[in-house]
């Protein structure tokens, strides 16, 4: 079981963390900070490069602390959260990766899920340092906690796009 789980954290919290890399450099495919501004922006968020900065951050940091197994269910709700995030995005292209759907956010939701359930297994730094296991009552408040706090970030910083009655509020430089 714990090298199942030392899998399941290492990919999935690796994707994580290079997902967000992606956000803020032009490593692993990203196009720079500007790049992941310009994603927050096209996709109806305020804060460009702010919101950018936070977002990469919280990936790189949550999948980095999810592969150690380090603070399990603190990087699940991380990792829950701006995955959820990315799911409320891709939702209204329907569930499928190939129609850019909501199927990966949703599958390292559910992962990190299952993380915190299970918690980092033996061959992690929480077992190290002796905090293992976590309380059940812990996981299941990750498990609302993270996607809570991906929708509600979803609901503070979407802008409603401009319409012919509205016009857009000039953008300022972050």
């Amino acid at each position: 079981m714990d090298a199942g789980l030392l899998v399941l954290r290492l990919v999935a919290g690796l994707l994580i963390a290079g997902h967000g890399v992606q956000k803020v450099s032009f490593r692993l495919g990203g196009h720079g900070l500007a790049g992941g501004t310009e994603e927050f922006r096209h996709d109806g968020f305020r804060g460009g490069r702010l919101t950018a900065v936070v977002a990469g951050g919280s990936q790189i940091g949550a999948g980095l602390c999810l592969a150690a197994g380090l603070l399990t269910p603190l990087a699940a709700m991380a990792a829950m959260g701006v995955m959820t995030v990315a799911g409320t995005v891709k939702r209204p292209k329907g569930l499928w990766v190939q129609n850019d759907g909501y199927e990966y956010p949703l599958v390292l939701v559910v992962v990190s899920a299952a993380l915190a359930l299970t918690g980092p297994g033996r061959w992690s730094l929480d077992d190290a340092l002796g905090v293992t296991p976590w309380p059940l009552w812990v996981a299941l408040a990750v498990i609302v906690i993270g996607p809570v706090s991906g929708l509600l970030t979803r609901l503070v910083l979407h802008r409603e796009p401009a319409t012919p009655e509205r016009k857009p509020h000039a953008q300022t430089a972050d």
